[in-house]
């Protein structure tokens, strides 16, 4: 990974700094239309407006929902666009309002708010919050994930805003309702990945799932988030936990997070739901689909057993409908989706930042591997192949403060 950039260094820097109030120019990676190569351009990001930070971004990873907003999703709207979602900075400045974050602060921005106010936020049974990008867009097709209230234009065009974060740049301007604070010594190198794919999977089995100790379950596929599933099965007890991917060199990667069974469907002549059900005597108790495929979300709650068995649908489409027959849920079976899995993302990011800490939770291994920024398209290939578990890229950028170490800035892919 090389050098970090130590907090002493961060907090002169910051210190010293002169931007707050003015428009920064930064490099970013844009993304012009629809299925088009990310290009590396010079852009400008204004300052923030009342209750917004302006952060400058450390660390971000590419998640599979970065590649499936760029080449897979059936609308060409939300172009052009800063893509990114996982990140970790620095607070540079913040807007009129703001006093729970100030410059220097270290933090994670998030694509789910939490304003703490709405009906949704006042309720314990979801993490949904009316200030959500997607909740600012009334009528707009859910499949586009720009926004167009943006701080960032590129050769006189508005760049639109990706999930209310867009981290694929130097700098970003984000509501302070999706910012957590976390401490000083938290690594940025490796919290960005709480920004979406290790949170989403953890927290799906359990706080969506809700795994029980002594429990049987299913995780189908073996990306990051279904890695960080299968940890999260772990963590909750659960006694037989079932990694399913048609990708082997996986396996030995899940067998690391708590894995203690593995499946390739291709090995098998019957659907993989009937393979599960001999296993374990009729069916799993929890399954988790972390996949985006819908063949695969049926599958995944048909390989729950009768009567109590809950199916968790984690990864992200909105191309296909997905169905099964009603006598599969009648007969007892519950259908749930995540969404972060489940996690109040402001209160609940720095619990996981201190299990982190606390060597509680595994992050430096989902990261295997590091490519310049340049090449940040060869990151969406690999995401395609799924060759590996996750790939780090990681350029190289001058500390803030003169004569100091190359420090290094890491865009994970998370595969």
């Amino acid at each position: 990974m090389g050098p970090q950039i130590s907090p002493q260094i961060i907090g002169s820097t910051f210190a010293a700094m002169t931007t707050a109030g003015k428009v920064i120019r930064c490099k970013a990676a844009v993304a012009w239309g629809l299925s088009q190569p990310l290009v590396m351009e010079e852009i400008e990001v204004a300052p923030p407006k009342e209750r917004e930070v302006r952060i400058k971004i450390v660390a971000t990873t590419v998640c599979h929902t970065d590649l499936y907003f760029l080449r897979e999703k059936s609308s060409s709207e939300g172009f052009p666009a800063v893509l990114g979602h996982e990140g970790a900075g620095i607070v540079e400045s913040v807007g009129p309002g703001v006093s729970r974050l100030k410059a220097g602060d270290r933090v994670i921005p998030l694509f789910v708010s939490q304003c703490g106010e709405c009906r949704f936020c006042l309720h314990p049974e979801t993490n949904h919050c009316n200030m959500n990008w997607s909740s600012q867009r009334p009528g707009k097709r859910y499949d586009v994930g720009s926004d167009t209230t943006s701080r960032m234009k590129c050769k006189g065009q508005t760049l639109l805003q990706f999930m209310g974060t867009s981290t694929f740049s130097e700098y970003t301007v984000v509501n302070e309702t999706a910012v957590a604070k976390i401490p000083d010594s938290a690594p940025l190198d490796k919290m960005c990945l709480l920004g979406c794919g290790v949170s989403t999977g953890y927290g799906a089995a359990i706080n969506t799932a809700k795994v029980k100790p002594g429990s049987s379950c299913a995780v189908f596929g073996l990306g990051a988030v279904g890695l960080a599933a299968v940890m999260g099965c772990k963590a909750a007890g659960a006694t037989r936990i079932i990694a399913v991917d048609i990708n082997e060199v996986k396996f030995e990667k899940a067998k690391l997070f708590g894995a203690t069974e593995f499946i390739n469907p291709r090995d098998h002549s019957k659907p993989i739901q009937q393979v599960l059900a001999g296993m374990t005597d009729g069916g799993v108790d929890f399954s988790l689909e972390c996949t985006g495929n819908v063949d695969v979300m049926r599958s995944a709650l048909e390989s729950c057993v009768k009567g109590w068995g809950v199916s968790v649908v984690v990864g992200y489409t909105d191309t296909h409908d997905v169905c099964t027959r009603p006598l599969q849920l009648l007969s007892g079976r519950t259908w749930k989706g995540s969404l972060f899995g489940g996690y109040k993302s402001v209160e609940s990011v720095p619990k996981l930042v201190d299990d982190y800490m606390a060597n509680k939770l595994k992050l430096d291994e989902f990261v295997s591997h590091t490519l310049p920024l340049d090449s940040i398209n060869e990151a969406f290939d690999l995401l395609v192949q799924g060759k590996r578990y996750s790939a780090s890229l990681c350029f190289l950028l001058l500390c803030l403060q003169p004569h100091a170490h190359v420090a290094s800035k890491c865009l994970m892919s998370a595969l």
